[in-house]
């Protein structure tokens, strides 16, 4: 479907900071009118054009969108102007980014898989991107035609009326320009007060607006791309820049790698479920902010932190963030190797942002008081605890639901450490303690599959693999927990190598490493 994909323009306009232009706007007199094909070229504005380096990600529009916004340029029907505000270096998009990026892609046959996308990605771009560009391109083909398809009908004298029209459209034909007066405040306000209108920023978006310079909004960004796509971190020394793009590039690997498709057909799947931007944006800033609090639980918001002036508070979260992470999972010798089937995620295979806070938030206190008890009280009921979240993922994923969402992240922590707890002292815990532990009122009634088709619909065909999958899935030989081998295993020796252990097939086991470092010595 071409409305299920979005699609990302994001390197069809470069960033700059509004910061850092010099000199004021030129008055609206001295300014062009409109905007067409002709200026997205090198002696053209296109070298002038720029987006607020706080907009979002130019990756809101759809194939079918595109699609439409091309056709309608091409049959001459009404686009709305866009509104533009001129520095002295350059012009900046207040409103219209979209519109401008899909004429520029169109042109450039880049719909975020080509040569521009290419480097400003770093030549990393995931395969949801590749395949929504390739459903763009498909669709405009289809229903349109390529640029250079218009181009080549130009030189043809004997063209059909119609197809004249619109030829002489894609050559000719420009959209119309709103300038802001006033100076970088000024367009900073006019760009908030626009975007708070019609389809609005959502609140994530308006976060890191308000709070770019701040570490945790930086790191995010950074983590989101992989250390790649636009520098937030840019007026940052070099050697800091690097380290940044660095650890965000690990974590980036620990989170959201492998890309995973739907149905679910593997258990190597990603701890931070798949990185569209928006929904990993949200839970990037959460789990930075619970890796980066102190133990008085500061700083507690995003706008709490003090704006980033050299890269050292980035750095520092980012620090904190790989310490988590590396606890969640990696080969560190202090790797748990948390399965993510069986943690993160719910019944039908569906990522649960609710259960990856949850346990990230326990695991964040444990480690800023230094509860090394804890860790070792885990491994010992790690397998009970994990077949019951495997039992329970109906309940749990029920709680979560009935559930505020400002509470659930200490909700689920609490419930995690209660089956901790309850295990260690031998007791199986019921549904209704689930239930009563959580706080949930009133009884919940668990969803009943109820398929009329004949054929299993992409959630059961996930909810079948994961249950089959996990039946016989590796486990630790030390603790009896999942393994989850491609992110994180240990090969330990059954005989210790201080008691004469060497290195024989029949002498290796699998374990997790926490395990094989810590439980096992």
């Amino acid at each position: 479907m071409a409305g299920r994909k979005l699609v990302n323009l994001d390197a069809m306009i470069p960033r700059a900071d509004f910061a850092l232009v010099e000199g004021g706007n030129v008055p609206a007199a001295e300014t062009i009118a409109n905007i067409g094909t002709r200026d997205f070229k090198p002696d053209g504005i296109l070298p002038l054009l720029r987006k607020p380096d706080f907009q979002r990600e130019t990756n809101h529009w759809n194939p079918a969108q595109i699609t439409l916004l091309i056709k309608s340029f091409v049959d001459g029907d009404l686009i709305p102007s866009v509104i533009l505000w001129r520095s002295s270096g350059s012009i900046f998009v207040i409103d219209g980014g979209h519109r401008l990026s899909v004429l520029r892609a169109w042109i450039e046959d880049d719909y975020g898989d080509r040569a521009i996308s290419q480097t400003f990605f770093g030549f990393n771009i995931n395969d949801n991107q590749k395949k929504a560009a390739k459903e763009t391109r498909q669709l405009v083909e289809r229903e349109v035609g390529t640029y250079q398809q218009w181009i080549a009908k130009g030189q043809i004298p004997d063209l059909p009326k119609e197809e004249k029209e619109r030829t002489a459209n894609v050559l000719t034909r420009s959209i119309p320009i709103q300038w802001v007066n006033g100076n970088a405040e000024t367009a900073q306000a006019s760009f908030l007060k626009i975007n708070t209108q019609g389809t609005p920023l959502d609140d994530i978006e308006m976060l890191l607006i308000r709070n770019r310079k701040r570490p945790a909004a930086i790191a995010a960004r950074s983590i989101i791309r992989a250390g790649m796509g636009h520098k937030y971190w840019s007026s940052f020394p070099k050697e800091k820049q690097k380290l940044i793009e660095e650890k965000s590039s690990q974590l980036y690997q620990w989170l959201f790698e492998p890309e995973v498709d739907s149905p679910i057909k593997t258990l190597d799947l990603p701890l931070g479920g798949g990185a569209g931007v928006r929904t990993a944006l949200r839970l990037l800033v959460d789990f930075v902010m619970v890796a980066s609090r102190d133990q008085q639980g500061d700083p507690v918001k995003v706008e709490d932190e003090t704006e980033d002036e050299n890269g050292d508070g980035t750095i520092f979260v980012l620090d904190r963030t790989l310490r988590l992470a590396g606890r969640i999972t990696g080969n560190d010798n202090g790797s748990l190797g948390l399965h993510p089937a069986v943690y993160f995620y719910g019944p039908s295979g569906t990522h649960v942002g609710a259960l990856f806070m949850g346990m990230s938030t326990l695991l964040a206190r444990k480690l800023l008081n230094h509860d090394t008890a804890f860790f070792q009280k885990f491994s010992k009921v790690r397998k009970p605890v994990e077949e019951a979240l495997i039992e329970h993922k109906r309940l749990i994923a029920a709680v979560i639901q009935n559930t505020r969402s400002a509470k659930r992240y200490d909700v689920i922590a609490d419930l995690f450490m209660y089956l901790i707890d309850s295990y260690s002292k031998g007791v199986t815990p019921t549904e209704e303690d689930i239930v009563s532990k959580a706080g949930v009122e009133g009884k919940i009634i668990l969803g009943v599959e109820r398929q009329q088709s004949s054929r299993f619909a992409t959630e059961t065909k996930s909810a079948i693999y994961l249950r089959d999958a996990l039946a016989s899935a590796l486990r630790c030989s030390i603790c009896g927990g999942y393994l989850d081998p491609t992110k994180s295993v240990s090969y330990d020796h059954k005989k210790r190598v201080r008691e004469g252990g060497v290195g024989t097939e029949d002498n290796g086991q699998l374990a997790h490493h926490y395990c094989n470092q810590s439980v096992k010595n």
